[in-house]
């Protein structure tokens, strides 16, 4: 086994997912590592794919739109998918301000009845 490549458990500690994630990657096409018997081993390539992966779940993509930025890659090259990259975080970053608004909101909200509650103790 070339050194390049991890195991499937070293995967899963290197990227800090379940095996269930792993294999659930796998299963929607997000990665395809190499197979000997039923041993899987991930090379360069899918270290690759998997970190961007991770970014993308970080930042709230959601699985199908991560697997489709991928594919760009392997059908159009790099530019274009750094183009799909910029389009698909203009529409994220909209719903994350969106989001973070109506966290602002239920934080004033849950404050504002805490210290309603707390006052009526008094």
């Amino acid at each position: 086994m070339p050194d390049d490549r991890l195991s499937f458990k070293e995967m899963c500690a290197q990227f800090d997912v379940t095996p269930r994630t792993l294999r659930y990657y796998e299963y929607i096409e997000l990665l395809q590592p190499d197979r000997e018997g039923r041993a899987r081993f991930y090379g360069p390539r899918e270290c690759a794919r998997m970190t961007l992966i991770m970014r993308g779940r970080k930042y709230g993509f959601p699985l199908e739109d991560i697997r489709q930025w991928l594919l760009i890659y392997e059908d159009q090259g790099n530019q274009a998918q750094m183009k799909a990259f910029v389009d698909l975080a203009d529409v994220q970053l909209v719903e994350l301000h969106k989001q973070k608004q109506q966290l602002d909101e239920a934080i004033d909200a849950l404050k504002t009845m805490r210290d309603q509650t707390a006052r009526s103790l008094d």
